[in-house]
């Protein structure tokens, strides 16, 4: 595959407007990682501006399923930013720690609920797509190519990294760098070649994240 594949074949089909959307969505998606290593509260609006973006983009590609999961994210960013703003001394910036270990019980538990919860979209997504008609649709995990099923473990690892990131721990840029390393090859299967680079700057913001929040713990503690 090569450049022209990849950043330009696919939006041959696109609108302006189509084209315009996705850029503004991954402009905001990098600028809330920035924000996110900062500690800086914006994250969280400039993220769910991204999330938002993308649920329209899904939507109107009648992609109904991701568009699903979209929400969900867009759900955890508003519970995230609700956590940011009680534990914010100035509403701006937090103080980070590392996760207990009843914390990481509930990240597994979560990992787990997270994939059943995204296998029993993509079980259902043949009836979601079809505008929730039954007419027709062939329910079942059949249908899903291995982009999918990257997908439902993709998906469980960036709910738990937000929920982490929510709680303000460090571990959270853990799950953000394996789930974007795994993303990178499966949206340039997905033909989204703006969002797969933004995905590549996500993998080195989130290695920047992990390295300046244990910096900054480590400053605290001594």
């Amino acid at each position: 595959m090569n450049l022209y594949d990849l950043f330009v074949k696919p939006y041959e089909y696109y609108t302006y407007l189509q084209i315009l959307l996705e850029a503004t969505g991954t402009i905001f998606g990098i600028l809330s990682v920035y924000l996110s290593i900062k500690k800086n509260i914006w994250l969280y609006p400039t993220g769910i501006i991204s999330t938002l973006i993308y649920v329209y983009i899904l939507f109107n590609f009648g992609l109904l399923g991701d568009c699903m999961i979209n929400v969900y994210y867009t759900a955890m960013s508003i519970y995230g930013w609700i956590l940011w703003s009680k534990n914010s001394e100035d509403h701006i910036h937090v103080d980070v720690t590392w996760a207990t270990r009843k914390e990481w019980i509930f990240a597994i538990m979560l990992f787990i609920l997270s994939m059943i919860m995204v296998t029993a979209i993509y079980y259902y997504k043949p009836y979601i797509d079809n505008h929730f008609s039954f007419d027709g649709a062939d329910l079942g995990l059949h249908h899903l190519d291995w982009a999918n099923w990257l997908d439902v473990v993709v998906t469980s690892t960036f709910l738990v990294g937000m929920w982490l990131m929510a709680k303000r721990r460090i571990e959270s840029w853990i799950f953000w760098i394996l789930g974007d390393l795994v993303c990178i090859p499966m949206l340039i299967y997905k033909e989204l070649g703006i969002t797969s680079v933004q995905y590549l700057v996500f993998t080195i913001m989130a290695i920047m994240g992990y390295v300046n929040w244990k910096k900054v713990l480590k400053r605290k503690i001594h």
